[in-house]
């Protein structure tokens, strides 16, 4: 028999809910009527989900056996989905440890359900033969259908929706490249999964049966080859037809570098989904639907779930984006508050300005910095820059921004992320391109005299050894360009009360 609150809903753990999925499944928990606990590394990168208020947040690892145990305690619905393709080469014994940590303390807190969504494999191609990204997902499924907890694997192929990974690599090869030599895996077929179903999918599994224990293979109804699928996102998107050139020599690795140089999405995410698109992913049942009944045109077809994700950019309302999550070889420290942290080898770069403008004025481009907007100062710097990380397997500066106005704490913004925000006073951004060392950028806007505010800017530079002093020291001559003139148009844009590149 389920367990449930006072309320009617089932209790949930959602293990995940800084990702792509967890962020956009936590809110359709909450109006199901459940009520939600997410684990988070790190808590403060949810704090300002429009949910945040309504969701229980605890810090803790599913790594870590005493802090999963204790997010585990009264939950009824466990929902996995994080994997550790961010941890490096040694992901896939990652990935095992934490999903038998997973189930060993769910089973000790009585947990009556496992939710966890995977990859979709094919049939006819062994274990060991499939890329380590989808051997290490199916293995994850079977850990925790043994884990002596009742488990629910969902086992989806290219999901589509708004600001997912293979929705932007899709989008951005299709718009910008109207003739195409592709790698030959634009001939396999695969039967895509729009993001609104896969939620439904998800949430309805928290009230199955107590005896199932099984994988599910979910999909669209549409099964198509990845030619036809930028084909006909061309189509829905008012685009001509494009001219799309196999070609066989074109490996996973060589043609995750083609996706990074094209598409926002860097190399270290494009190769796992290069390296799936190999395989033919069709599903071989649509058992979910004896447990999670579609209702009238469910699941949505490829052309509806293209129009709903366009819509979604078009009107700025993506929720959560691929890059919510964490980027493969980015740092993570946060910025040092002690001056003599690490023997005091922090360089610094501080600029300030008095400004024309109320504070409120100034928040608002601080606020709107990167993406369109730009980072007014000197934009073939930036782009070079950028440029140069891509071509070193960074995330480089097309990753733009999840909303054109608003930034949230764990928000990617270009090549860099927010760290901390305070409102109307701070924005502090922590570099996620490749460097020797760690940087951070703050921009504090203040109360000045008379009406006017001050505008002060500050980058931080820790090196790592020889090679961090001496980029340092190569880079410092271009500061005053660099930093100086984007104080200074920053400041020139809050005086005529505009945004935008500068």
């Amino acid at each position: 028999m389920e367990s449930k609150d006072d309320s009617g809903g089932l209790r949930c753990l959602v293990t995940g809910a800084t990702g792509y999925i967890g962020g956009r499944l936590v809110p359709e928990l909450l109006e199901a009527g459940h009520r939600v606990r997410c684990l988070a590394r790190t808590p403060e990168k949810l704090r300002d989900h429009p949910w945040a208020g309504e969701a229980e947040v605890v810090k803790g690892d599913v790594t870590d056996a005493e802090s999963l145990g204790a997010a585990m305690r009264d939950i009824d619905v466990a929902y996995y989905l994080v994997h550790a393709l961010a941890a490096g080469p040694g992901f896939e014994m990652t990935d095992r440890d934490a999903a038998r940590n997973y189930g060993e303390q769910a089973r000790a807190a009585g947990v009556r359900r496992i939710v966890y969504l995977g990859g979709l494999t094919p049939p006819d191609v062994p274990l060991r033969e499939l890329s380590p990204h989808l051997r290490s997902r199916a293995e994850v499924g079977r850990i925790l259908l043994d884990s002596g907890v009742r488990t629910t694997v969902l086992r989806a192929a290219v999901i589509i929706g708004s600001g997912s990974a293979s929705f932007e690599m899709l989008r951005y090869l299709t718009e910008r490249l109207p003739v195409m030599v592709t790698p030959s895996w634009v001939s396999t077929r695969i039967q895509p999964i729009a993001v609104r179903d896969v939620l439904r999918y998800l949430v309805g599994s928290a009230h199955m049966p107590a005896d199932v224990n099984r994988t599910f293979d979910i999909g669209g109804p549409d099964v198509m080859t990845y030619r036809d699928m930028m084909q006909k996102y061309a189509q829905v998107a008012g685009l001509p037809h494009r001219l799309i050139l196999p070609v066989p020599m074109l490996s996973p690795g060589l043609s995750s570098h083609w996706v990074g140089l094209v598409t926002p999405v860097p190399a270290s995410i494009a190769r796992p989904l290069a390296e799936s698109l190999r395989y033919e992913v069709v599903c071989q049942e649509h058992d979910i639907a004896d447990h999670v009944p579609d209702g009238p045109g469910q699941p949505f077809s490829f052309a509806t779930a293209l129009s709903l994700a366009l819509q979604r950019v078009r009107e700025a309302r993506v929720t959560t984006r691929w890059s919510s999550a964490s980027t493969p070889g980015i740092p993570s420290d946060p910025l040092p508050t002690d001056p003599d942290w690490a023997g005091g080898s922090l360089y610094t770069d501080v600029r300030e300005r008095d400004v024309d403008a109320s504070p409120e004025a100034l928040w608002r481009v601080v606020e709107g910095i990167g993406g369109e907007n730009g980072w007014y100062s000197f934009p073939p710097a930036w782009a070079v820059r950028g440029w140069l990380d891509r071509l070193v397997g960074g995330v480089g500066l097309r990753r733009g921004r999840r909303d054109a106005q608003r930034l949230r704490v764990g928000d990617s913004l270009d090549f860099w992320r927010v760290e901390e925000i305070e409102p109307g006073r701070l924005l502090r951004l922590r570099a996620e391109m490749r460097l020797p060392g760690l940087a951070w950028l703050e921009m504090y806007a203040e109360k000045g005299e008379d009406g006017r505010s001050h505008y002060r800017q500050r980058a931080v530079f820790h090196p790592s050894g020889l090679l961090g002093h001496a980029y340092w020291w190569s880079v410092s001559p271009f500061h005053a360009v660099v930093f100086g003139g984007m104080a200074r148009n920053i400041a020139q844009a809050a005086g005529r009360g505009t945004g935008g590149r500068a």
